[in-house]
């Protein structure tokens, strides 16, 4: 559906509808360059999925309310609720298979 820079908007009713995967990130960090083109990739092709990146450098605020200790960090989301969270790196077909469960 949609592959979202989150920048200031509210990150509330981006996630209250449909599934929703969330990358929080970090430029610097090896892994999360990693992953960027796999979210990019499955961002363009599953339609019904939003995707959104959250840089944790600047919305340390998010990062602390859904305790990311460590990135990547995706957090999935189902109509607003929480629904399962992953650390580290993910291949492509692991993380389809995971979107395809919720």
């Amino acid at each position: 559906m949609a592959l979202i820079h989150f920048d200031n908007e509210n990150f509330d009713d981006l996630t209250k509808k449909g599934t929703v995967v969330v990358d929080f990130f970090a430029t610097w960090c090896g892994p999360c360059k990693m992953l960027s083109p796999i979210i990019e990739e499955l961002g363009e092709s599953l339609d019904d999925i939003t995707f959104i990146k959250i840089d944790v450098d600047k919305h340390e605020d998010l990062a602390r309310r859904f305790g990311v200790m460590s990135i990547p960090t995706l957090v999935f989301f189902k109509d607003g609720k929480e629904v399962k969270k992953h650390i580290g790196f993910i291949s492509k077909n692991d993380l389809k298979g995971t979107i395809e469960k919720i």
